[in-house]
């Protein structure tokens, strides 16, 4: 199933650590989720199509129930 993000999110499980630091992926609303090459669990799709997440509020959602999608 694809997915498409519905709010910006930085991803705290798709970073990379650099001389500053640690750096997480960024998705912004419309982006696919998860982003080419990557793969998420069933149990990290539920985290952010749900509320059981730092935000408290969807991050994501299939493709066919975006606002996109259905215009």
């Amino acid at each position: 199933m694809e997915y498409r993000v519905l709010e910006l999110f930085h991803d705290l499980q798709d970073c990379v650590e650099t001389k500053g630091g640690k750096v997480c992926h960024v998705y912004k609303p419309g982006d696919p989720y998860p982003r080419k090459g990557k793969r998420a669990s069933k149990e990290r799709i539920a985290e952010l199509s749900g509320r059981d997440n730092r935000r408290g509020i969807p991050l994501i959602a299939p493709v066919e129930d975006t606002p996109a999608a259905q215009g």
